[in-house]
């Protein structure tokens, strides 16, 4: 197949779609992004990399970052984090401190804020800099060395995280954050603050259609771990949105509130799509419906 061509195709099919939803206005930086933008990006598991729209362009990675967290986490203390976070599907925001304070302080998923906070803190205690390992992992693995944190994204959303302090606080009261509440605030502002284009996250994510190999050709993850991700991923990376993703698309995926989605076919290719417009769930909606043509498509699915 024409893989170039198909993408072209998924960028005219979603223009339309690009102006439905809204931006994440509660977190005033990215408020500012004009949510006309576009971009979708594959990576091949044997190197060949196709891209179409605003493919190149920067955009704030959020919550997809924890995709990257988990996975070193995991490299370092292989399955002991699983502990502290459950791997259930929250069916709830994912912001919300209902199931919290029901669950005694062991959030849902990693995936949810609170479970984010826990992962965060774990890789805080091994590395003693959270946000500096994620952005090395992803300098590594994308080959973009200026792979960067946007300082005022960060400060935004400091500024503006009062729910997710609340969380930490919450956690720090059953005894699940090893560190600093402050401390761990800072790490996991900053990682969700990176800046990323759709083809750097697609190159950097590829280790996990590579069944934990990374871009030097070594083992990062073993292949049981990989497989564990993209299974967490394909549960509860899109939030209360879950199922429906898993239906639409049909692969692991791991959305983030500025708009990205990265999605996994294992053995073959990483995806990511960027659209900064977000339905009700949180989830970019010309994202959703581009990866949803990319698999008819392709006929890729783990389905």
């Amino acid at each position: 197949m024409d893989m170039q061509e198909i993408l072209d195709e998924i960028v005219a099919h979603v223009a339309p779609l690009c102006l439905q939803g809204e931006v994440a206005s509660y977190i005033p930086s990215l408020g500012e992004v004009s949510p006309d933008s576009f971009g979708i990006c594959v990576a091949m598991a044997d190197g060949e990399v196709f891209g179409a729209g605003d493919w190149q362009k920067p955009f704030s990675i959020q919550s997809i970052s924890k995709v990257f967290s988990l996975a070193l986490v995991m490299s370092y203390d292989y399955d002991s984090i699983w502990k502290r976070v459950f791997r259930e599907p929250s069916g709830t925001p994912f912001n919300s401190m209902v199931q919290l304070e029901a669950d005694r302080g062991i959030p849902r998923n990693p995936f949810i804020n609170a479970g984010a906070l826990v992962v965060t803190d774990r890789l805080l205690s091994i590395t003693g800099d959270a946000a500096a390992s994620v952005r090395g992992l992803l300098r590594q693995e994308s080959g973009n060395p200026e792979v960067e944190i946007d300082a005022l994204v960060a400060a935004s959303e400091a500024d503006h995280g009062h729910r997710n302090a609340s969380m930490a606080h919450l956690l720090a009261s059953y005894g699940n954050l090893e560190n600093p509440v402050d401390e761990v605030l800072d790490s996991y502002f900053k990682q969700c603050a990176l800046a990323m284009s759709c083809e750097d996250l697609a190159k950097a994510s590829r280790f996990l259609a590579r069944h934990g190999v990374a871009a030097g050709g070594t083992p990062f993850l073993s292949p049981n771990q990989s497989k564990r991700v993209n299974a967490v991923m394909l549960t509860c990376g899109t939030y209360d949105a879950a199922g429906e993703f898993a239906y639409r698309v049909g692969l692991p995926g791991k959305s983030g509130v500025g708009g990205g989605i990265v999605a996994i076919v294992p053995g073959r290719c990483s995806i990511t799509v960027w659209g900064p417009a977000l339905g009700p769930n949180g989830n970019s909606v010309a994202g959703i419906a581009a990866l949803d043509e990319f698999t008819a498509k392709t006929g890729w699915s783990i389905f």
